[in-house]
């Protein structure tokens, strides 16, 4: 039978340093790639700020009867009408991004147009690139503190290029209430280990979005025949007889993985997207976006 995926850099990139090279080579067109799905979005794209207590200035208004709000009166001398000064609601709050760089995320089927770890950047680049348009503060764990400024998504891309190794899951601990994360991977590590590794988050009552980045090929199997398959994280290997006989019980399984995360973030407030690597990565951002300008209130009130 005819190849039908494999991962899309050889076995010697699990070395630290041939990883980071290849991530390095990989990013500045995938940050090219991330603006221009940005630009087709960023009409339908409106930030949260919104004013209250704080030191930056937002915008004046026109003054009604009873507004609480000081009154600019340098402004309102410029015509007939009387205007107030709106500073910008502040507290501390920020948008971390995150891409999984497991091996596993190498994987490319020939039904696909990239690799899951390329689309996994290019989401979190986007996401960037959107944040800090809209004057939002990002950071990525592990590799950032912190920041905001208009070029958001090229620092990001910058300390990625020159990061070495990065680790699989970073800790996600100093993380606290009031922030999002946005975590891009294929989840298919055992459900109750991500649970495990996600759990610090519903403790602290931040509020995440998961990103599933699926290949056609891992959710379909569409395999048949003898095959010989390989752990991308393990390098161990199974052969099958008839592929074909373990597609239904795989499919299941597959399926079964993916629904108990959904149930698991609805019960928590959080978003879980699917983005398949056949489709656009704009699909992906549109409905992050949507959960992101929801009320959050509820996030990580109950405990999964």
């Amino acid at each position: 039978m005819a190849r039908i995926g494999e991962a899309q850099a050889p076995a010697a990139t699990r070395d630290a340093l041939a990883r980071g090279r290849l991530r390095a080579s990989l990013v500045p067109d995938l940050l090219v790639e991330a603006r221009r799905i940005v630009n087709t979005v960023i009409a339908g794209w409106h930030g949260r700020r919104k004013r209250g207590i704080g030191e930056n200035f937002w915008q004046f208004r026109p003054y009604v009867e009873g507004d609480s709000s000081r009154i600019d009166w340098r402004r309102s001398a410029r015509d007939d009408h009387i205007y107030v000064r709106d500073r910008e609601w502040e507290a501390a709050h920020t948008v971390w991004l995150w891409a999984d760089p497991s091996p596993s995320m190498l994987y490319k089927s020939t039904g696909a147009t990239v690799s899951k770890e390329s689309r996994a950047l290019v989401l979190a680049l986007a996401m960037a690139e959107l944040l800090s348009r809209s004057g939002e503060r990002i950071a990525w764990p592990g590799l950032t503190d912190p920041f905001t400024a208009r070029n958001g998504a090229e620092r990001i891309a910058a300390q990625l290029s020159h990061a070495g190794e990065l680790p699989a899951k970073p800790d996600l601990s100093a993380i606290r209430r009031f922030c999002d994360i946005v975590i891009v991977s294929d989840f298919l590590d055992p459900v109750e280990d991500t649970i495990a590794w996600l759990d610090v988050l519903a403790r602290h009552g931040v509020r995440a979005h998961l990103i599933e980045v699926a290949d056609p090929a891992e959710e379909r199997f569409p395999y048949a025949g003898r095959t010989e398959f390989t752990d991308p994280e393990t390098g161990d290997k199974l052969t099958a007889g008839r592929a074909e006989t373990l597609g239904d019980d795989y499919r299941l399984l597959y399926i079964a993985r993916r629904q108990e995360l959904t149930d698991w973030c609805k019960r928590l407030g959080w978003s879980f997207t699917v983005n398949h690597t056949d489709r656009l990565a704009s699909d992906a951002l549109v409905r992050v976006h949507m959960a992101m300008t929801v009320d959050g209130s509820s996030a990580g009130r109950i405990r999964g």
